[in-house]
This record gives structure tokens, sequence and C-alpha cells, in this order.
């Protein structure tokens, strides 16, 4: 029951094509707190993951024109049809993307106004996402124990702070000029992304 519970959030959570909580934080609750198989675990999230994704893929190009200024939806478009190009170059790049802290949203959101094949983002994405809940669930499972074996009275800094830098990181990667540092090789911030 518990691993259809991760394969639904992982479906829902990652179907959503705004900020949502990550579905590997359902996975190591559930890992740490039932003590589920996480060679179970992984294939199950992934799969949830990139079915969510792939729907998601379905949906946005009819909400991309009324949420998303023209500019950075020819950005987007450019960006996803770099992914037309061959086979297992967009795989390879698929493959990096997943497994790198970039947030998924941008690379499908890219992907469905270019109108790209699922079978260019789907293997590679399920493959690297394999990779990544596998890290980040050995490692919230050692970031967990240890905090709830924290001493009594000592401030968790470290944690916190690296909180923080994570989530600067993400909202920085959505302010990135993609289309500029593709055709330019220069690397910009445009904050005007919303209609």
């Amino acid at each position: 029951m518990w691993y259809l519970v991760i394969f639904l959030s992982a479906l829902i959570l990652d179907f959503i094509p705004v900020f949502a909580p990550p579905p590997w934080v359902v996975m190591v609750y559930l890992f740490v707190r039932f003590h589920l198989n996480p060679w179970l675990i992984v294939p199950i999230g992934a799969a949830g993951s990139t079915l969510g994704k792939y729907l998601m893929t379905l949906c946005v190009p009819k909400f991309s024109k009324i949420f998303i200024k023209r500019t950075k939806h020819e950005e987007l478009q450019y960006v996803g049809k770099r992914l037309s190009r061959k086979l297992w170059h967009s795989w390879l790049f698929v493959f990096f993307f997943a497994i790198s802290p970039l947030p998924d949203v941008v690379l499908f959101t890219a992907a469905s106004i270019a109108k790209v094949k699922p079978l260019r983002i789907l293997p590679p994405y399920f493959l690297g996402k394999l990779v990544t809940l596998t890290v980040l669930l050995f490692v919230g499972r050692y970031a967990v124990t240890n905090f709830i074996n924290h001493p009594a009275g000592a401030f968790p800094w470290k944690g916190i702070l690296t909180v923080l830098v994570g989530l600067a990181l993400m909202v920085a990667l959505l302010f990135i000029d993609g289309r500029a540092l593709l055709q330019k090789n220069k690397f910009t911030f445009n904050f005007k992304i919303w209609k």
C-alpha cells in the first residue's frame, strides 16, 4: 500500500507545473517511517515521476501562452528544439539534466512547447531519476537519522544554511535567460517572465 502512495505522490507532485514539494521528500519520509525497501521505492518513484512529467507535457501547451510572456515562451521553444537533434545527444542531455539540481519543470515545459516526441525525453529522464532517487533516499535517511539523534540545545545551522542556499538556487535557475546562454554564451537573468 505504501508503494502505491509513493507512486501516486510522485505522479501528482511531478504533474504540477508550478512550485510543489519534490516527491522525494514523501519517499524519504515513508522510507524512514515504515522501513520500506529502497530498491522498490526507487523504480516505483521514478515511474511515477516520469508519468507525471509526461502528463504535464500534454497540458503545458494549452496554458503556456496564457501565463508565460512571449519572450520566455520563445526561449523555452528554442531550448525544446535543441532536444530534436540526434537521439543520443538529446538522451545524454536529458539524463544529465535529470541528475542535476536543475528543476525538471523547465526541461519538460520547453519540450512540450517545442512538441518534442516523448521518446526523446522520457527514457533518459527515467534513468536519471533512478540515479537521483537512489542518492536522495540514502542521503535523506542519513540526514533524518542525524536530525533525530541531534543533541538537545544545539542549533543545526548547517542544515538550515543548506536549505536556504538550495531554495535560492532553485529560484535563481527559473530566471536564467536560457536563450542568451545557449545562443550567445552569455550568462544573464531575466526577471520579467510572467504576464
